[in-house]
């Protein structure tokens, strides 16, 4: 889902080392990819097996409405503060070893989210794991990079990637309902042990280990002022209807956030090597991905969040029913995910952000008009239409982030695309969450349908953001802005002698 490559700044202090052992056999190849993949299915089947124990955790733990944000958004929010770091420390102190360490912090994270005691540690440990999962993304897409180098081949496993992340939100709410149902919601937690104890063996074994010839310097202070900003920003959001929008500590949240990104903008343009590359953004195709990312997995986050609830809450069923009714859904991302990509490779990113788009809008729509007593039938078809739409809509945004991009920087904007797809995960669950708690009143059964259908709509309202940004950051004088962008990146490395 996301990437990280060899930026273009060499730090005396590391020694060069060759990306890869040259040559390495098919058979290696291909299981390093195999290990790579075991990585991406266990973070990405986290998100959608986690939503479904939602109501489980709620009733044991006593979890309030934003107490349940906190248990999704604690690690979608600490996944989009920390990506981009744990790309440029792998390549600057080793891949493999980052790749190693961060299967370790996940599965000892899942392994203490499995044992919890209460609400507040759950939090906590599903921090760990996030900090395991921000190592794995971006590392491993750098060691499937370095593993291919013919470009057909690297074509070809990054599609088998890409249809692992499909695959993992097909099982995700199935697998999470059977196992919640059988053996109750800590499970979900400890199903990632076995796998990632198994992938830790592997690497070791046989994931060579390469750092970048030249790796970015490290920014500290930008990495602490992206995480003071998202931070703030959610707390803000989810807490906000509890403790009053218009209290001062929620009206200081986000003066905070206010000034921070102001300080982010004005250090990141002065840095040679900044964590963000604020120049990126005079590209409209990448500015248009890096909403397009945002909004789109708003709508993702949002549905799988009130849905749940939905389902299990307002519904009454139980988490395997809730599961299999999601099933065609996930489905359709599994089965249209890879479409798309070749649909991009052929005919670019504009008919499937259409696409896409109108899909999303029509399916929020479609379930803002949900009761309790809609018929299942109805239910179904409008998880599909939401699925196709969204299984489609991933593969036109990394293609529009490195648009254009010199080849040295695109992997950052590849995994600054997947940061903003985390951060509208945590925004989504923060601004649609906080939305169903300030208006839900009585028991969940009797009202939840009323208190979720502002919900539904800012979710159409994200479908419809897709559709339009789509269409303004495709055509020819987004392609231009994309060339010029990249023709003054290129120029200032070449006058600096990067």
């Amino acid at each position: 889902m996301s990437a990280s490559s060899p930026p273009p700044i060499a730090d005396a202090g590391v020694a060069p080392a060759p990306s890869f052992p040259a040559g390495l056999p098919m058979r290696r190849q291909q299981l390093i990819l195999a290990i790579c993949c075991m990585s991406l299915f266990i973070v990405g089947i986290d998100a959608t097996i986690v939503n479904v124990a939602l109501p489980s955790i709620q009733r044991e733990l006593g979890a309030t409405v934003s107490g349940l944000q906190w248990v999704i958004d604690a690690y979608t929010l600490v996944l989009a503060s920390f990506l981009l770091l744990a790309g440029s420390t792998a390549d600057r102190i080793g891949r493999r070893r980052i790749f190693q360490i961060g299967l370790a912090c996940f599965t000892v994270g899942s392994a203490l989210c499995g044992m919890a005691p209460t609400l507040g540690w759950l939090i906590v440990f599903r921090i760990i794991q996030a900090l395991g999962g921000s190592m794995l993304n971006p590392v491993a897409m750098s060691i499937i990079t370095n593993t291919f180098t013919e470009p057909k081949a690297r074509a070809r496993a990054i599609g088998v990637w890409g249809g692992v992340i499909g695959l993992s939100m097909a099982l995700g709410p199935v697998l999470g309902g059977l196992l919640v149902g059988t053996a109750g919601w800590r499970s979900v937690f400890w199903v990632n042990v076995p796998i990632g104890l198994v992938a830790i063996a592997l690497a070791a074994r046989f994931v060579p280990e390469s750092r970048a010839p030249k790796p970015r310097r490290l920014d500290p202070f930008g990495q602490v002022l992206v995480v003071v900003l998202l931070a703030s920003l959610i707390y803000a959001i989810i807490e906000g209807p509890g403790r009053g929008w218009s209290s001062p500590e929620i009206l200081g949240l986000f003066a905070l956030c206010v000034v921070d990104l102001v300080v982010l903008l004005a250090y990141e343009r002065k840095r040679a090597e900044p964590l963000i590359d604020v120049r990126f953004f005079h590209s409209a195709p990448f500015s248009g991905a890096t909403v397009i990312a945002v909004t789109a997995f708003i709508c993702l986050a949002g549905f799988l969040f009130v849905n749940t609830l939905y389902l299990q809450d307002a519904r009454g069923y139980s988490a395997l029913v809730a599961g299999l009714c999601t099933l065609p859904m996930a489905g359709m991302v599994a089965i249209f995910a890879p479409i798309s990509g070749r649909i991009v490779a052929s005919r670019g990113p504009r008919i499937p952000l259409v696409i896409s788009g109108v899909l999303l809008t029509v399916s929020a729509l479609v379930m803002s008009l949900f009761t309790v007593t809609t018929p299942v039938i109805i239910l179904l078809v409008g998880y599909a239409v939401f699925g196709l739409g969204f299984g489609i809509v991933n593969a036109p945004i990394t293609n529009s982030a490195v648009s254009g991009m010199p080849r040295s920087q695109a992997g950052v904007a590849a995994a600054f695309a997947s940061t903003s797809r985390q951060l509208g995960s945590s925004l989504g669950v923060a601004v649609i969450g906080a939305t169903v708690a300030s208006r839900l009143h009585g028991s969940a059964h009797a009202g939840f349908t009323d208190a979720a259908r502002l919900g539904w709509y800012i979710m159409a309202g994200s479908g419809l953001c897709v559709l339009l940004i789509g269409i303004i950051t495709t055509g020819s004088w987004a392609r231009a802005t994309a060339r010029a962008t990249a023709a003054a990146i290129e120029g200032e490395q070449t006058r600096s002698g990067k």
